[in-house]
């Protein structure tokens, strides 16, 4: 992926993080995606935008550990709940 893709990848990733169904998940991925987009591989945007396609619900209580995150996620969600504990 060319620089230029990535960075309009990384905007529109960012974009997609702030602006979600539920309050809670905004302030959740906008804080992992102020900290970790850039720095992540190409292949770690393509699984990240492909969390963003899952309900919000569901990314919420796998985030805090109320449902355990399909095996795809985990290692994603895992990051994401690391990142999220100091807010608590």
């Amino acid at each position: 992926m060319s620089e230029e893709q990535r960075e309009h990848k990384i905007k529109r990733l960012y974009m997609r993080s702030i602006r979600r169904g539920i309050k809670e998940m905004d302030l959740i991925l906008t804080s992992f995606a102020d900290r970790n987009l850039a720095q992540m591989t190409d292949a770690g945007l393509d699984r990240y935008d492909a969390m963003l396609n899952e309900n919000d619900h569901d990314l919420y209580q796998w985030v805090t550990g109320q449902q355990p995150a399909p095996a795809e996620f985990s290692g994603l969600i895992a990051e994401i709940a690391a990142d999220f504990a100091p807010l608590k």
